[in-house]
């Protein structure tokens, strides 16, 4: 499973590499296997960033998903939610979560400067930090925990295609989904 933390990293750092922080992503396995990739649409800063993060627990309810993995940016998902920044920053955070729980994973880097564009965006290298330990329980911010919660309550879709009918709904909201192909239309 962890081997996600490596594939998280490696995004990061590309992204940071291009000036962008990576969006929120969500990763839900069924069975110990990957179903696919989620990653939350284009976001409004303040109750629209909860909800659009939250609902990225459909996908996982209408997969029957048993773990989830969440991973987002301390200071990105704090700013959007207008919430005072908790722990370290910058830092990568994923929570692996089942029905029974969760654990929260911190990854924090420092930032090294590649370059500057002329409108001022900054392409930045990570430089990954000793990690803390792991934190069963661990406090999440609320659109995660939401989003967390939501993950393992079953959603009721009168379709012969329940988890088919919500990729296509999510995807047509903005969110970008990638499927494994176990699970692809």
């Amino acid at each position: 499973m962890w081997n996600v933390v490596g594939v998280a990293k490696e995004t990061y750092t590309a992204s940071l590499g291009e000036g962008v922080v990576p969006r929120p992503l969500m990763m839900r396995l069924v069975r110990g296997e990957l179903v696919g990739l989620i990653w939350v649409r284009p976001l409004k800063v303040g109750q629209d960033v909860l909800a659009g993060i939250a609902e990225l627990a459909n996908i996982a309810a209408a997969a029957g998903a048993d773990e989830v993995v969440f991973a987002w940016e301390t200071h990105d998902v704090a700013t959007a939610c207008e919430l005072p920044i908790v722990g370290p920053a910058p830092c990568l955070n994923m929570v692996l979560a089942t029905r029974d729980g969760h654990v929260l994973h911190q990854f924090p880097y420092s930032e090294q400067l590649l370059s500057r564009s002329p409108e001022g965006w900054a392409s930045v290298a990570p430089d990954w930090r000793p990690a803390p330990a792991p934190q069963p329980g661990g406090e999440l911010v609320p659109a995660i925990q939401a989003a967390v919660n939501f993950s393992f309550t079953p959603i009721e879709l009168d379709h012969p295609d329940p988890f088919g009918v919500t990729v296509v709904l999510m995807e047509e909201d903005g969110y970008r989904i990638s499927l494994t192909e176990a699970f692809a239309r």
